[in-house]
């Protein structure tokens, strides 16, 4: 197996998971990634970035399958150019080198965002994407993606895509992830859009799924949404307070508040260069608002999945936090 991404949150779970399943994997890894748990691990590292096709090439030679864990994930970054230049461009690479090196399977990891919000609830595999899209993130995932699709169609690419919703377990640097330490370490005055719900895996299920979506024969052009809970924020809210036992905070924001602090917050940080105060930029306010419920059954009857509740995802999480605090 040829991995992308593998140094990542995701990435490095698939590919324990990989590892532990008895299969062969080689990582790409940037010149400056750090990669001495995957070679602990016997992963072969191929020094080299998804922007960079020859790198690409020589990882997937001799491999089955790639899993394309890759992604510029934010809601916020002083250059916007890299969501486009990883999530649509990468991705090309990534497909485009694929087909070239004769892989038997691709496993291209998007994102429950990239469905926007379609007026049908909840979404499943057969609902097509909407136009609206509440970041750059989800935006260019979704292009990315569309180049994917389009190989498949046109050069038989063996593509397999799976929909992760909102991640969440041990040590997740990105934006769940700081989202719970904020909260159970009290650097939020106020709580946001209570009323918003969100689709939540942990982060073992999305490894899991990929592994087995890996291994099962012919079923090349499938897609697979993974969510084990749609939660609204305020449920979700009360489950990090009740299991840090950290009180949440007294002040609730309007919506209306929330959306324009948050305008003035992703304006001052053009001038700073620094990310907005308490994660609170635009694209993730949008994000938390506009993210419809979604429906991952079809992961359980087709992949034999067994989803771990979201409660235990956020008890593995904050543990981790407070153990390398």
């Amino acid at each position: 197996m040829f991995v992308t991404g593998g140094t990542g949150f995701v990435g490095s779970e698939v590919i324990k998971r990989c590892v532990k399943a008895g299969h062969e994997v080689r990582c790409l890894a940037r010149p400056v990634s750090i990669t001495s748990a995957l070679e602990e691990l016997g992963v072969e590292i191929v020094r080299g970035d998804i922007l960079s096709k020859p790198s690409l090439i020589k990882g997937m030679t001799g491999c089955d399958v790639v899993i394309h864990a890759a992604a510029a994930y934010s809601f916020w970054t002083a250059n916007r150019d890299e969501y486009r230049e990883v999530n649509v461009g990468g991705t090309r690479n990534v497909m485009e080198s694929a087909l070239q090196a004769g892989v038997f399977k691709v496993i291209h990891v998007s994102s429950v965002v990239v469905y926007g919000k379609p007026p049908i609830s909840p979404v499943t595999e057969y609902t097509p994407f909407s136009r609206f899209h509440a970041s750059e993130y989800a935006r260019t995932k979704c292009e990315g993606e569309g180049i994917a699709w389009n190989l498949h169609r046109s050069k038989a690419l063996p593509l397999v895509v799976v929909y992760p919703g909102a991640i969440i377990g041990p040590g997740d640097p990105k934006a769940t992830g700081q989202y719970i330490q904020n909260l159970i370490h009290r650097r939020l005055p106020a709580t946001i859009l209570d009323n918003a719900s969100f689709p939540f895996i942990h982060v073992s299920d999305v490894a899991e799924a990929i592994t087995r979506a890996a291994a099962m024969p012919r079923n090349q052009g499938a897609r697979y949404l993974l969510v084990s809970e749609n939660l609204t924020f305020g449920q979700l809210n009360t489950m990090i307070s009740e299991i840090s036992d950290v009180p949440l905070p007294g002040v609730h924001l309007p919506d209306a508040v929330t959306f324009t602090l948050a305008g003035l917050l992703t304006g001052l940080s053009r001038f700073t260069g620094r990310p907005p105060g308490w994660g609170l930029s635009l694209d993730q306010v949008r994000t938390m608002k506009n993210t419809p419920l979604v429906d991952g059954s079809r992961a359980e009857r087709e992949l034999g999945l067994k989803y771990i509740p979201i409660r235990q995802a956020i008890a593995d999480a904050i543990a981790s936090y407070r153990h390398h605090r």
